[in-house]
């Protein structure tokens, strides 16, 4: 006789599953079931004592072995959360992580609410940062740009999506397709894990483009605080994200090209 598992079972079994896998395997496994099912994690629970389909637990199988291999969870999704917008997630783009929201309260506070303010975000991503302020600050006036064509489009994509269209998206290396413009504020996540860190064995599924520059983790800095200046009205402000090590150093190319005002945290 066959056994049909409701789908309180598989989320049980499917945790267990990823329990060696994950620092969250009920998540995991309600986040995966709740793919399959096209259900969300409350509706889950509601129906916590139906039964599953055998196709659909071919297809959590499949899930949970990816995951299992590394694969991040919002890959397999599709979606990520951050700053409380949905946002759609590929192999093409870093995961959003939740500690960059930092980097989106600290803009948010420097520049006027209301007032037409320019901001460039550099190595966009999916468009998280760039989404996230656009999304409080709709008289900002907001250019992304990418050197990934197909991480370009994902951000598009979220923009369409969210229905937040003042984004300009630009193709090209940090300040290359801006030249000759001037912001009051810039904003970067570049990458910044250095080439020889351990952690990148964990992160093997995310794109190496947006997660290591180069042997020490500090070589994006240099380009971007260096040509900052260039495109920084007066009085404009330079917001990074930097490695947990990274302060002093960061700090330090940021004096050598005359920033003053230098907060970390």
């Amino acid at each position: 006789m066959n056994a049909v598992a409701s789908i309180a079972e598989t989320v049980k079994s499917a945790a267990l599953a990823l329990s060696a896998h994950s620092e969250s395997p009920r998540l995991d496994a309600e986040l995966l079931l709740g793919t399959v099912l096209g259900l969300s994690r409350s509706s889950l629970i509601a129906h916590d004592d139906e039964s599953i389909a055998t196709g659909d637990e071919r297809k959590l199988a499949a899930l949970i072995l990816q995951r299992a291999r590394g694969v991040p969870i919002a890959y397999l999704t599709g979606s990520r959360e951050f700053w409380s917008l949905p946002l759609k997630v590929t192999p093409d783009v870093l995961v959003p992580r939740p500690e960059t929201e930092i980097l989106v309260q600290r803009a948010l506070e420097l520049l006027p609410r209301d007032a037409a303010c320019s901001v460039l975000d550099l190595g966009t991503g999916s468009g998280a940062i760039a989404l996230s302020l656009a999304s409080e600050r709709p008289n900002w006036a907001i250019t992304g740009v990418e050197l990934s064509a197909h991480a370009l489009n994902v951000a598009a994509q979220n923009s369409r999506a969210l229905q937040l269209p003042h984004i300009a998206w630009r193709l090209g290396c940090w300040f290359e397709p801006v030249a000759g413009e001037r912001f009051h504020l810039i904003v970067a996540n570049p990458p910044y894990i250095a080439a020889t860190d351990p952690a990148l064995a964990n992160l093997k599924a995310e794109p190496a483009l947006a997660l290591t520059p180069g042997p020490t983790g500090l070589e994006a800095f240099g380009p971007i605080i260096a040509l900052a200046p260039q495109h920084l009205h007066a009085n404009g402000w330079l917001v990074l994200e930097h490695g947990s090590t990274q302060a002093r150093q960061v700090s330090r190319l940021l004096k050598q090209h005359g920033f003053d005002s230098i907060r970390t945290s």
